[in-house]
This record gives C-alpha cells, sequence and structure tokens, in this order.
C-alpha cells in the first residue's frame, strides 16, 4: 500500500470515528484529505469503493445509513463501541491452540490473515508464542488454482465466473456465481454462493473448476446472506454427490495388491503384450480415488469412468513432468 493511500485510509478513519451522523460519499470527499480534488466522479468513486473494502478487510466496521428518511443518498460512519477492542484474555493453552492455528495454513492466502490476527492479539497484549514447540505440525494446504481468486472475491463482495466439470453427466459448463465463503471439509476446498445461472444457492468443488476464476463486479455487489451456515450447504452437496460409482480398471497380474482387496475381477484381458485381470471397484469420490490409483503407475489402467480415466492420466503427465523437471 502507497504512503499517500495509509494516510487517506487514516484520514477517512478519524472522519468516520468522529462523526455521530451519517456522511454521505460526497460530503467524505470534501473533507477528508487525500482525495483528488480534480477527480471527476467515477475516478473518485472508484477510489472510495476500493478503500471500503480495505475498511472492511481490516476488520472496521463501517455503518451505512440514513440521518432522516428524506436523505436522498446513504451515509458512513464508525461507531466507536464497535471499533473500540475489548478486553482480550486468553489462558496459556488457549494462546498456545492460537500459535499453533496460525502455524497450520500452508498457503501465503491464508498465512497473510493468520498473520494479522496474531498482529492484533498481540496489539491487544496478548502472548502468543509460536516458536512453542508442537507435537504434530498440520498443515492446510491450498493448492487449487482458483483458490486466491474465489478467496479475494469473497472478501470484496464480487461477482465470479468459471468453467466447471461436472463428472455426471461428464460436461463442463459456465457458471456465473454470487461468493458466500470458500470451506474446507474433509481435506477438499468447496465454494458456496449464489448461483446466478440456476438462481439457487449451490456449492462447488474447486477441484472441479477448469482453468481460472474471474471476478466480474465491482467491489461490494456481493454479501452473503445473515447467519447462513456454509458447511451445511458441504455437507449437503456431499450427501447429494456421495453415491458410490462403478469403475472399472485393467490391472497387471499379481500387481497393485491394495487395490485388488477393495475390487473385484470380472474378467482377464491383455494390454501391450501383458497379461492382466479386469476389476471392478466402487468409488464414492472418483476424482479423489485418481492420485491413488495413479500412484500404481502402468500397472493399472482405468477403463471407466471417463472422468476418472481422465484425472488419472492427468496426475501422470503431472508426475512425468515434474521428474523431467528436477532432472534438468
Amino acid at each position: 500500500m502507497s504512503i499517500a493511500r495509509a494516510e487517506r485510509l487514516v484520514n477517512l478513519v478519524l472522519c468516520l470515528l468522529s462523526t455521530r451522523q451519517y456522511l454521505t460519499a460526497d460530503r467524505i470527499r470534501t473533507i477528508v484529505p487525500g482525495y483528488p480534488e480534480d477527480a471527476n466522479p467515477d475516478a473518485f468513486y472508484r477510489m472510495f469503493e476500493r478503500d471500503k473494502a480495505e475498511l472492511r478487510d481490516l476488520g472496521i466496521p463501517l455503518e451505512t445509513g440514513r440521518n432522516n428518511p428524506f436523505d436522498p443518498a446513504e451515509g458512513y460512519r464508525i461507531a466507536r463501541r464497535d471499533y473500540e477492542l475489548g478486553d482480550i484474555d486468553l489462558e496459556p493453552d488457549e494462546a498456545a491452540a492460537v500459535a499453533l492455528a496460525v502455524r497450520l495454513w500452508d498457503s501465503p492466502e491464508l498465512t497473510g490473515a493468520a498473520e494479522v490476527a496474531l498482529l492484533k492479539l498481540r496489539a491487544a497484549g496478548v502472548d502468543v508464542d509460536q516458536a512453542a514447540p508442537a507435537a504434530i505440525e498440520p498443515r492446510v494446504r491450498a493448492s487449487e488454482p482458483a483458490f486466491a481468486t474465489l478467496l479475494q472475491a469473497v472478501q470484496t463482495g464480487r461477482v465470479v465466473t468459471f468453467d466447471y466439470r461436472r463428472p455426471v453427466p461428464a460436461e463442463v459448463r459456465t457458471r456465473t456465481v454470487e461468493p458466500w465463503g470458500v470451506v474446507s471439509w474433509r481435506g477438499r476446498w468447496y465454494l458456496v454462493g449464489h448461483d446466478r445461472d440456476r438462481r439457487a444457492a449451490r456449492c462447488f468443488r474447486l477441484s472441479r473448476i477448469v482453468g481460472d476464476a474471474k471476478a466480474v463486479s465491482k467491489p461490494g455487489v456481493v454479501e452473503a446472506p445473515a447467519g447462513v451456515d456454509l458447511m451445511s450447504y458441504v455437507k449437503g452437496f456431499e450427501d447429494d454427490h456421495g453415491q458410490g460409482t462403478l469403475a472399472r480398471l485393467w490391472v497387471a497380474r499379481g500387481q497393485a495388491q491394495g487395490l485388488r482387496r477393495r475390487a473385484r475381477v470380472v474378467g482377464t484381458d491383455v494390454v501391450d503384450g501383458i497379461e492382466g485381470d479386469l476389476l471392478e471397484i466402487e468409488l464414492n469420490l472418483p476424482e479423489s480415488a485418481a492420485g491413488w490409483i495413479a500412484g500404481f503407475g502402468a500397472d493399472v489402467e482405468v477403463l471407466e469412468p471417463d472422468v476418472l480415466r481422465k484425472a488419472v492420466y492427468e496426475r501422470l503427465l503431472g508426475a512425468l513432468a515434474a521428474a523431467d523437471g528436477k532432472a534438468s
């Protein structure tokens, strides 16, 4: 953040804290230093929207309202009762849990947020020791390509669009979503929001997003419904999609014993001159099984369903590319 913008944000906070009335955007423009006097209205409102989003990201509660019903535009203020930090008193074990949570995240997006929270606690006088040894070192990894874009869209209230692959039927469709939150459940990441195409709340697994997600609206357009339970949508999504999928595989004779223990032999076949067995296996989450199956390498070949065959193929290509990169 530039020094000029930081000074403008400080001036904005001081201005909104010092008034009991709601100040309109036009009034703020005239009394808060930092907003160019010669800027056209559109440029000012874009700057002001960015500033509001920045303050909300910092946890500063902006109130909106009108001083009387006849005011033509809404105004803004900051209530001191909401802004001032109350006393925080953590027991030693609670402070240790906070320190462990900060070390939990293994992605730049969430590491930054955790460090900001830690800084606020220390400013409040809470001693949080990050160097204390832990019996375990867990990690929550967010490696999905769309994760950063979707998380930022949730934080700034922007509509997003992305291509989404459905397993049944196997197809890719473009979705336009008002994002409410990004949730982790059982090692997978999900986006919950309002699907504009279906005109209903929907849940999307990030691993099924094809390519990059894009924000397509101005900040502040989206606001999650009050009291919405994101996790209930995710659990409902898994319940709806958790029915077993029958996969058919070719497995080299005498290989992949771990896979064979969960499958049944239904025939034999020869692939590239190698004798093997045809197996059928019930998979609750075919895409999640792709990494496990790819680990058997050339000893296993997926025959169907096609979505699983492609997912295994992509993982094998990724492993090969990584090996080539290390060799070079």
